[in-house]
C-alpha cells in the first residue's frame, strides 16, 4: 500500500510540475539549450562531408562520396605524427602544471588572513584570463624580441649574447605552456577556492582539538576533499586534449615555419590546410578524428578514476 502511494507521488511530480515549481531556472537555461540545439545538434548532418568530395553547388546530400580518403590525406601526410604529438605534449603539460599551480595558489589564498590582500591577489590572478591572445602576443614580443626584447636586454646586462628566440623552436614548448598556465590559473584557482569554502568547518575544528597544525589540516582535510573537483576538471580537460588553443598558437606563432617543429598543432595544421586547399571536407575529417579520440580518452580516464574513487567521476 505504501509502495502504491509512493509511486503515485512520483508520477505526480512530472516534468511539467518541475517547470511550474522552478520557472526562473528553466528561463535561465533556455538560451543555453537553444545554443546547444542549433550549434551542437543541427550541425551534425554536416559531418557527412568528411566522407565526401564536397561540392558547394551540390550540397551535402548530392556531393560525391569518397569514403575515408579525406582521413587518408591527413594520416598519410608527413605532418600528421608531428602535429598530433605537439598537440598532446602541449595540452598534457598545460593540464599537469596548470592544475598544480592553481591548486597551490587556491590553498595559499585560502590561508591568507588579510581580506584586502586576498581580494587583490585573486583579482590579479584572474586578470590574465580576460586578456585576448592578441594583446598577450604583443607582451610576448616585447619580452622575446631579438633587438628590443626585455629578456635580451637582461642577457646583455649580465654579459651574455642576445638570443634570437623567434628562430629556435625548442624553448617555445615551455614558453607556450607557461603562458597557458599564467592565463588560466586564476580561473581554476577561483573554482578550487569555491570548493574549499564548501568544506565543513567542523572538520578543521576537530583537527585543531586533536592537535593538528595548519599544514596537517591542509594535508589531511583540504587536499583530499579537493580531489573530486580536481578529478572532474582534469577529466573535462582530457576531453579537449586533442584540441589546442588556436587563438594562442596563431596569435603568438603565426606563420613562423621555423617554430613549427614544437608549436604546430592539429588546429593550426587544419587551418593552414583549409586556407591553402579550400577543401572543408579535410578539415571536417580531422575534426571528427579529434572528437572521437577525445571522447574515447574521456571514457578511459573516467573508467580509471572510477576504479579509485566513485565520487570523482563525471558519469
Amino acid at each position: 500500500m505504501m509502495a502504491l502511494t509512493k509511486a503515485r507521488v512520483v508520477r505526480k511530480y512530472s516534468f511539467i510540475t518541475d517547470i511550474r515549481k522552478n520557472p526562473i531556472a528553466y528561463v535561465l537555461i533556455f538560451p543555453a539549450m537553444l545554443y546547444t540545439f542549433f550549434y551542437g545538434y543541427m550541425t551534425l548532418p554536416y559531418m557527412l562531408i568528411a566522407f565526401q568530395k564536397f561540392n558547394y553547388t551540390k550540397g551535402i546530400f548530392r556531393s560525391e562520396w569518397v569514403g575515408f580518403k579525406n582521413f587518408e590525406f591527413f594520416f598519410n601526410s608527413t605532418s600528421a605524427a608531428l602535429v598530433t604529438w605537439n598537440t598532446l605534449k602541449l595540452n598534457f603539460l598545460s593540464i599537469i602544471f596548470g592544475t598544480l599551480v592553481a591548486l597551490i595558489m587556491s590553498i595559499l589564498l585560502n590561508e591568507l588572513r588579510s581580506r584586502t590582500f586576498k581580494r587583490v591577489s585573486q583579482s590579479t590572478l584572474l586578470f590574465p584570463h580576460f586578456l585576448s591572445w592578441i594583446i598577450v602576443s604583443y607582451i610576448v614580443y616585447s619580452l622575446f624580441s631579438t633587438e628590443y626584447g626585455f629578456i635580451n636586454h637582461i642577457f646583455k646586462w649580465v654579459g651574455f649574447d642576445p638570443h634570437n628566440w623567434y628562430s629556435e623552436a625548442k624553448p617555445w614548448t615551455w614558453i607556450l605552456v607557461g603562458l597557458s598556465v599564467w592565463k588560466e590559473t586564476g580561473m581554476s584557482a577561483v573554482i578550487y577556492l569555491a570548493a574549499i569554502a564548501s568544506i565543513d568547518e567542523s572538520l578543521y575544528e576537530a583537527a585543531k582539538i586533536d592537535g593538528a597544525n595548519r599544514w596537517q589540516q591542509i594535508k589531511n582535510i583540504t587536499i583530499p576533499l579537493l580531489m573530486p573537483t580536481v578529478s572532474i576538471l582534469t577529466l573535462l580537460a582530457i576531453g579537449k586534449i586533442f584540441y589546442s588553443d588556436f587563438g594562442m598558437i596563431y596569435a603568438i606563432i603565426g606563420d613562423n615555419g621555423l617554430l613549427y617543429p614544437t608549436t604546430d598543432v592539429i588546429d593550426t595544421y587544419t587551418f593552414r590546410t583549409l586556407r591553402t586547399s579550400g577543401n572543408p571536407a579535410i578539415a571536417m575529417a580531422i575534426g571528427m578524428y579529434q572528437s572521437i579520440v577525445g571522447f574515447v580518452l574521456v571514457l578511459v580516464a573516467n573508467w580509471l578514476v572510477k576504479k579509485s574513487s566513485k565520487d570523482s567521476v563525471i558519469f
